[in-house]
């Protein structure tokens, strides 16, 4: 197992409860504001999408990094070819995203190599449970074309993983790196997962329950 295996398996099993929620329908419920309809999932997924796209260009404008700085420029264009795609699913120029969510608001605080690539490992975590609802959602609703889209981000997703990878082997030169970007890649994954909840019980909807 490499150094990169262990991590991806540390920051898992440390957060293996909200991820699981993260993934369950409940996630959608909430990012939807419990309007689970065609438009209101294509604004949270494009509300999403565009934050990533802001997040990763930010870190690539101030990334000392060289081969992190690179990896940033990679994954915002994805991310903006994405954000893109769901307005061209949306059908409408008008729209404009709302609040930043809370795992972006934590991302746009790192400002170390270290840490920013730990995040960015925590965010593709939580981001692929997060597309595999929305894919379930278009397949429940006999769009089988729109899903395939949505797939898409997610092997787009596999790929950032695969990225965070080598830059974890690059940039983590010491236990003390590794312990720094896990607890950043906790991070990402504790403040979704804490706006999920905290929208829940708004919402008067208990989030512990998996469904």
């Amino acid at each position: 197992m490499t150094d990169a295996d262990a991590f991806f398996e540390a920051v898992r099993e440390d957060n293996q409860t909200a991820l699981s929620r993260l993934g369950s329908s409940k996630s959608l419920y909430a990012d939807t504001g419990g309007d689970i309809d065609t438009e209101p999932v294509l604004r949270a997924t494009a509300d999403a999408e565009h934050a990533a796209w802001e997040t990763f260009l930010e870190w690539a404008d101030s990334e000392p990094h060289e081969e992190a700085r690179e990896a940033f420029e990679a994954t915002a264009g994805e991310e903006r070819d994405h954000y893109e795609t769901v307005l061209d699913h949306l059908e409408d120029e008008a729209y404009e995203p709302r609040e930043i969510p809370a795992l972006h608001e934590y991302l746009r605080g790192l400002e170390s190599t270290v840490e920013r690539v730990g995040a960015f490992v925590g965010r593709v975590l939580a981001s692929k449970r997060s597309k595999e609802q929305v894919v379930g959602y278009f397949v429940g609703d006999a769009d089988p074309q729109t899903a395939s889209v949505f797939r898409e981000f997610g092997d787009d997703l596999d790929v950032q993983l695969e990225r965070a990878e080598e830059l974890l082997e690059t940039v983590c030169e010491s236990e003390e790196d590794r312990e720094r970007a896990q607890e950043a890649a906790n991070g990402a994954i504790e403040a979704a997962y804490g706006e999920y909840v905290e929208t829940l019980e708004s919402m008067g909807a208990n989030p512990k329950p998996v469904c």
